[in-house]
């Protein structure tokens, strides 16, 4: 059995990402278990460490509780919107906050919002590659096209790219054994 975390990476209220996240989670193939990760959910502080998490492990009992929960996982579908052109700032701060924990972890971006979140996954893409995360692109949802303003999926939704999303991560895992 293959364990992905699916991230939910916005905090703010009225927010559509758990739907979009559930969704995603949804469409696992039989041999995922896909557990949502909500970061509203998780106590992180702003990135507070003394040193780099590429020069030393974070200390803090909160970074040490993320690593674990990164860990725990064999691979990643991160959840994202896009915010002014960008992720958002709590996955910033998620991402900061580790360094050997992400590299080489198989991790999928979906994009979420009226641009299908394009342009928050070419950001994500230069920081997850310059991280050495074993990224893969997933679908970005489109609200109007496939989801609805409150983040239903519509039967647009693309789920065979969902399919293909997660037989790639699959392929990932079981390569690095």
């Amino acid at each position: 059995m293959t364990r992905i975390g699916i991230l939910v990476t916005s905090t703010r209220s009225g927010r559509i990402g758990p739907t979009v996240a559930r969704w995603v989670a949804d469409q696992a193939p039989e041999g995922v278990q896909a557990e949502i990760v909500d970061l509203a959910e998780v106590e992180l502080p702003l990135f507070d460490e003394p040193q780099s998490p590429k020069a030393s492990p974070g200390q803090s009992p909160a970074t040490r509780a993320w690593a674990e929960t990164i860990e725990s996982y064999d691979a990643l579908v991160i959840t994202t919107p896009e915010y002014n052109g960008s992720y958002t700032a709590v996955l910033k701060n998620a991402i900061d906050h580790l360094y050997a924990e992400w590299v080489g972890k198989p991790v999928g971006v979906i994009g979420y919002g009226w641009n299908a979140g394009a342009d928050a996954m070419e950001v994500l893409a230069r920081v997850a590659d310059r991280i050495g995360m074993a990224r893969t692109d997933g679908p970005g949802l489109r609200l109007g096209e496939h989801l609805e303003v409150d983040g239903t999926p519509t039967d647009a939704a693309p789920a065979d790219e969902m399919s293909a999303l997660f037989t790639a991560l699959v392929e990932r895992v079981d390569a690095q054994g």
